[in-house]
């Protein structure tokens, strides 16, 4: 990348732009995000660590385009160093989040069974069984009680153990690995992400004869039919089991942002009929991370915005800012849960959507129906501003949220 870069409408490329990692409070979006939306619908920006500089796509119709297009490809990333949030970087083969076509379809196709709509269905009922007994649990001991630590960390965990098809003998250590890679400590994170890559490789290997339909079994018999390395099966499994971080801390912020707005927790109440629309608009609402996710490297020069992206230079797009845009959504800062249309980009757009978008939208709205209708005027134990949050993580959300009804 060099400063020549130029623009298709022969203006000056943006000013370099500093983004460093905020530990923003609650659920307010991120300044330096906010000042690049209004600059304009590409910046350019410097994140905490790596090299160089790179683009960032705010418009909602940027993002569509970018992430829809296979000339911006992933795989380019574990080849090079480029501006980034993290300290370190190793993503792992098998990665969907780092593969390009037609790896990434290879790789997906083993899995993709576990993951449709359809599959989410099936599995709602004995989803709404672990809930249950979570919340049979708090009732039973009665207010106050930490509804992260209670129900939003172990209900994911439990589902997505169901989905990959962990046994009950395994499921406290599993649990325990995902708890410290959550934790936000790098040594401790990275000791227990190499036993449960370990305890994955095994696992695959041991299922290669199984019939079951869990992600497991799926891939062993990917891997003994050769279409899937052993290496890449891990490196596919390994995101898929630690995957229900991100609902626990997206429905941590949903839960406090109704249980900090009276009309809105009213009508989510009193109309379960528009519980689906509400969880919809608080996906679109809430800042699920901080700064943004894996870049994008240009595979050739490519035309967006008016601007000549170069080949070889890195892409950002923001999820976040895309769901923002007013001219997609109108008045954006307010939380509408009538908004129609409401094509959020939540769970991202193209190659790269997420892999489990049905089945965390599933638990979502779980939660909401069950804790709303079991805890009777459920509301927060201390006020809002003393609602700890994490920092220094990657995904935003409470880290513990005290309620009683």
């Amino acid at each position: 990348m060099t400063e020549e870069t130029t623009t298709l409408t022969g203006q000056a490329p943006p000013a370099v732009r500093n983004w460093p990692a905020l530990d923003v409070p609650g659920t307010d979006f991120d300044p330096v995000l906010d000042l690049l939306m209004s600059e304009g619908p590409l910046a350019r920006i410097t994140l905490p660590h790596g090299e160089g500089w790179a683009w960032l796509a705010t418009r909602y119709q940027d993002v569509r385009q970018i992430t829809d297009d296979p000339r911006f490809g992933r795989a380019e990333l574990t080849r090079r160093q480029i501006t980034r949030m993290a300290p370190h970087f190793g993503p792992r083969p098998g990665s969907l989040a780092f593969t390009d076509q037609p790896d990434h379809d290879r790789l997906r196709e083993a899995v993709a069974d576990a993951f449709t709509a359809d599959a989410a269905k099936r599995l709602r009922p004995r989803a709404q069984e672990l809930l249950d007994e979570l919340v049979d649990d708090v009732v039973g001991q009665g207010p106050p009680a930490d509804l992260v630590e209670r129900v939003l960390e172990p209900f994911p965990v439990a589902v997505v153990g169901e989905v990959m098809g962990v046994g009950a003998a395994d499921r406290p250590r599993v649990r325990s690995w995902t708890r410290e890679i959550a934790a936000g400590d790098a040594e401790a994170a990275e000791r227990a992400r190499g036993e449960l890559y370990g305890w994955i490789a095994e696992t695959v290997r041991a299922r290669a004869g199984s019939d079951g339909d869990d992600v497991y079994a799926m891939l062993g018999r990917a891997v003994a039919r050769g279409e899937v390395g052993e290496e890449e099966a891990v490196g596919l499994a390994g995101p898929l089991q630690t995957g229900g971080e991100a609902v626990t801390h997206n429905c941590g912020q949903m839960l406090y942002l109704l249980l900090t707005r009276r009309d809105l927790l009213r009508r989510t109440r009193e109309a379960p009929e528009d519980r689906g629309r509400v969880v919809d608009e608080l996906l679109r609402f809430v800042p699920h991370r901080s700064s943004v996710g894996p870049a994008r490297i240009a595979l050739e020069d490519v035309e967006v915005a008016g601007h000549r992206i170069g080949a070889g230079e890195p892409v950002y797009v923001s999820y976040l800012a895309a769901n923002r845009d007013p001219s997609v959504f109108p008045d954006p800062l307010r939380i509408d849960p009538d908004r129609e249309p409401n094509a959020h980009l939540a769970f991202g757009n193209g190659t790269h959507h997420c892999t489990g978008a049905a089945l965390a939208r599933m638990q979502a709205e779980l939660l909401v129906d069950t804790l709303l209708d079991r805890l009777p005027g459920l509301r927060l134990a201390v006020p809002a501003e003393d609602v700890p949050w994490r920092t220094r993580t990657t995904l935003r959300g409470p880290r513990s949220l005290p309620c009683t009804w």
